[in-house]
């Protein structure tokens, strides 16, 4: 099957979130399942910095969109994954240092930004369906290519799209002003379409053209179509035929401790005695005390309140006074938030370090000595940090919502089953006693075997890439002509 993979993000290249893991992680599943894909992204000065070959087309592709003509220069490159790889330059729109804002906030122009590129790609869609060899379906990724969808339909193409929703909550919305200047018409504004509360929104008008949506796990799909949970478009998504749930993966050739080259020590499911000697290292990185009875805690990921960050500010405090625990928190974000884990590292008596973008070689070190791992998320459509930290061996403390749900069985009493501690609101109070009891039973000498159970659990991405196979080929099916 032939399969042009649309996204923002791809690890390492260009990283705002999981999304870069999973446009990294799929593609070269499904390579390896048999199909060609390709992924189209925006040329970020990022691929250049990192020595990718790139070959650049001779002639560009001259978008009408409103009173203004686009061109976009076509690149073509091949990952060392082998997963071929295009990228679309337009003057001025992807040549800076952030991919959808810098310093905390959006860059203004995102709408047109994004709707040139998703216009672009819609005529490569466009021009490869009319070649030798077309693609059989478009996959697309979240709001800045949802209007793919609807290009292609506005073009008369008849390639089917499937439009994966990674986070419900970053929609696309803009004035409506700007409905000329992306190309679309004043008919496009209305209830059914692209109107959104006197705005225009992308993600919607990709859920309504998309020939079918999927999200990150089966959970999060039901969650997203409930007033609650779906953002001011649950009805949107309730009118569509199905929503498909598909967990994401782990990609056992970058997170493995087997074979990670980031660790000072390499260690296993069936043998994790070296998992102490990260632990040692680590605590000498940071400047923590080497204390392998200590309990290492670490948070991992971006610091918004969607994350619960302000729980883990709040709880930090009880956690030292009740425990001899180590707290490590890895990320950034919001600068309110930045600057109190700031002060919680500053008042934590050498026991709380705070590493503001930590690069990734660090993020494995943190996993591969973390004993308990933090995921204290309002809402979390899947979640990786919990999915790497069951495979470096440190159980998830995490509220139960959407992909954790999913993911994460509640430990019972003994140890006996379960493969993490979950807690059913996001409060400080629950998330510092769920805190406690993973304490308490990392001081028990079931502890090794609950290591190694969730070391040993499948996450790879096989069975999510097989998931996708059905669908696209359910898609396919469904849209062909009769």
């Amino acid at each position: 099957m032939e399969i042009l993979f649309v996204t923002t993000e791809l690890a390492p290249f260009v990283k705002v979130g999981g999304l870069a893991d999973v446009s990294a992680a799929l593609p070269k599943t499904l390579k390896a399942l048999g199909h060609k894909v390709t992924i189209v992204m925006p040329r970020f000065p990022a691929f250049e910095e990192a020595g990718l070959l790139l070959a650049r087309r001779l002639t560009p592709l001259v978008l009408e969109m409103g009173d203004k003509t686009h061109e976009v220069t076509v690149y073509d490159g091949r990952l060392p994954s082998q997963v071929d790889l295009v990228l679309l330059d337009a003057p001025g729109l992807f040549d800076r240092p952030g991919v959808y804002g810098d310093r905390g906030e959006d860059y203004p122009d995102n709408a047109m930004r994004f709707a040139v590129f998703s216009r672009a790609v819609a005529e490569i869609a466009t021009q490869r369906a009319q070649g030798s060899s077309p693609p059989e379906l478009v996959h697309l990724n979240d709001w800045p290519t949802a209007l793919v969808a609807k290009y292609l339909k506005d073009l008369g193409e008849r390639t089917p799209s499937l439009l994966t929703i990674h986070n419900v909550a970053h929609q696309g919305v803009f004035p409506k002003e700007l409905l000329p200047a992306i190309g679309l018409s004043p008919t496009d504004f209305h209830v059914g379409g692209i109107e959104f509360y006197g705005s225009v929104n992308f993600l919607k008008q990709g859920i309504i053209s998309a020939d079918a949506v999927t999200t990150v796990s089966a959970s999060y799909a039901k969650e997203i179509q409930s007033e609650a949970g779906g953002c001011r478009l649950d009805g949107v998504l309730r009118a569509k035929e199905r929503i498909t749930g598909i967990v994401n993966g782990v990609d056992y050739g970058v997170w493995n401790p087997a074979t990670d080259s980031n660790l000072v020590a390499r260690y296993d499911a069936e043998d994790a005695s070296n998992k102490a000697r990260c632990k040692g290292a680590l605590q000498k990185e940071l400047g923590l005390a080497i204390e392998e009875k200590a309990p290492i805690v670490a948070s991992v990921g971006r610091i918004v309140a969607q994350k619960g960050t302000d729980l883990v500010v709040e709880a930090i405090p009880r956690i030292l006074r009740g425990s001899d625990a180590q707290i490590v928190i890895a990320g950034d974000g919001d600068e309110a938030l930045v600057a109190k884990l700031q002060q919680a590292a500053e008042k934590g008596h050498g026991r709380v370090v705070f590493i503001r973008n930590a690069p990734e070689a660090q993020v494995h070190r943190i996993f591969g000595g973390a004993d308990i791992a933090l995921v204290p998320s309002r809402f979390e459509p899947c979640g990786l940090v919990q999915l790497y930290a069951q495979r470096y061996g440190a159980p998830p403390v995490a509220h139960a919502t959407g992909g954790l749900i999913d993911t994460i069985v509640d430990c019972d009493s003994k140890l006996e089953t379960g493969t993490g501690f979950l807690f059913d609101e996001p409060t400080a109070d629950l998330l510092y006693a769920t805190v406690q009891r993973a304490i308490a039973a990392f001081e028990t000498d079931r502890w090794p075997m609950l290591r190694r159970r969730v070391m040993r659990l499948d996450r790879g991405w096989e069975r999510a890439g097989r998931q996708y196979e059905q669908v696209y080929r359910s898609l396919v099916a469904t849209s062909a002509p009769r």
